[in-house]
């Protein structure tokens, strides 16, 4: 099976499926391969953080670059490598189904047009087969088949998530530009957060960095809130082994501590409460609208985590407004989080430096197509150098 994630994520994802069980891990780009059986890939898509999608490969292989002397069209290969696979096993000629198609081959002008040839190998194979045709539907297929071609490699696979798996159920609210579920889940994971303190999203939108803070701290699977996965209209699906597996809460946790969010704004606030309450998390997450500079300072908080995803000025605001804003940011940490452990990420360089705080880590995350430092703070009382005087 092939799970996917966004760059950055991957090691991430790896440590997620090792502890689920799952054999022969293996690290990919923007994805991690692994092993298992119908268990685990049930498992897979009900508890992963920061996958978006798991795939199930069916078929697997090479274009032939010449044949007898003369080239043979790549798209012609790939119509013949999908019409040869038994889709007898996976669905009937009245199963409706789309195709997914990334490309990377420059033997390929239009990855369109090579999605068009999988279509058609898989209506031939059961016009003749069956003697009829069956339907594609992109809106809500019965099964979806996702093609993957890097240069000369072909991989056909079985969609088993439907939606993207970042798509937990719970967000029934939005604010401008909402950060992704399963990058917030993996910003959590990078920074070690597992519920063993307080943490604060002083910028906190429409909930999103709380709501996962809250889902990792006790434990609660991520897909819990979700209407269906792409498996369950498997002609294998075993209805009883999904439903044991769905209602299974043995591995939630106690969470003794809080979670805080705040922002400015009125309506983030509003939306964020929502999705909040959807999700079942209001016990542990508290929210208030206050702006940063204006919260109490923390005390008594050595171990606290504070994440923030501030604006990147990528749409309106000027540089010298960003590079104010990042320099209150900066401030309120250095005065109001005192003790406490602060990340922030943003894909405007040039305002991070106006933090003026010295990074202990640096990352790279994609937001997005937006290429993302995701920074470290260690907020010392005092100088940073002074804490190392007399060590």
């Amino acid at each position: 099976m092939l799970a996917k994630t966004f760059k950055g994520l991957e090691e991430v994802l790896a440590q997620e499926l090792t502890e689920l069980g799952a054999d022969e891990v293996q690290i990919e780009r923007r994805a991690v391969s692994f092993k298992g059986d119908k268990a685990l890939l049930y498992r897979a898509n009900l508890c992963l953080r920061t996958a978006i999608r798991v795939l199930v490969p069916v078929k697997e292989a090479s274009l032939r670059l010449s044949l007898k002397g003369k080239r043979e069209k790549p798209e012609d290969q790939v119509y013949e490598i999908a019409k040869a696979i038994d889709w007898s096993r996976y669905m009937t000629a009245d199963t409706t189904f789309a195709i997914d198609a990334t490309v990377y081959s420059e033997l390929f002008r239009n990855s369109l047009f090579v999605t068009y040839r999988v279509k058609d190998a898989i209506v031939d194979y059961w016009k003749e087969k069956a003697g009829k045709r069956p339907n594609v539907s992109t809106e809500n297929p019965d099964l979806r088949v996702n093609l993957h071609v890097g240069n000369d490699r072909v991989t056909i696979s079985l969609d088993s998530s439907g939606e993207s798996l970042h798509k937990r159920g719970y967000r029934v609210a939005n604010t401008e530009a909402p950060i992704n579920e399963a990058l917030a889940a993996g910003m959590l994971l990078l920074a070690g957060w597992r519920g063993q303190s307080d943490f604060y999203d002083p910028m906190c939108g429409s909930g999103t960095l709380p709501i996962e803070a809250a889902l990792i701290a006790r434990n609660i699977a991520p897909g819990v809130f979700r209407k269906s996965f792409a498996f369950e209209k498997w002609p294998d699906f075993d209805a009883d082994l999904w439903s044991d597996i769905y209602n299974d809460d043995s591995q939630e946790r106690e969470f003794t501590h809080k979670i805080y969010g705040s922002d400015a704004s009125f309506f983030a606030i509003q939306q964020a409460t929502k999705n909040v309450k959807a999700a079942g998390v209001g016990r542990d997450v508290e929210l208030r609208q206050v702006r940063m500079e204006e919260l109490a300072a923390i005390s008594n908080q050595s171990s606290a985590l504070v994440i923030i995803n501030p604006p990147y000025g990528e749409r309106l605001a000027s540089n010298k407004d960003m590079e104010e804003l990042y320099g209150k940011i900066g401030s309120a940490l250095k005065h109001r989080f005192t003790g406490a452990t602060a990340w922030i990420i943003s894909s405007n360089d040039a305002a991070m430096k106006c933090i003026g705080l010295k990074p202990s880590k640096k990352m790279r995350l994609l937001n997005g197509e937006l290429d993302c430092q995701f920074n470290r703070y260690d907020l010392f009382a005092g100088k940073r150098n002074e804490t190392h005087l007399h060590s």
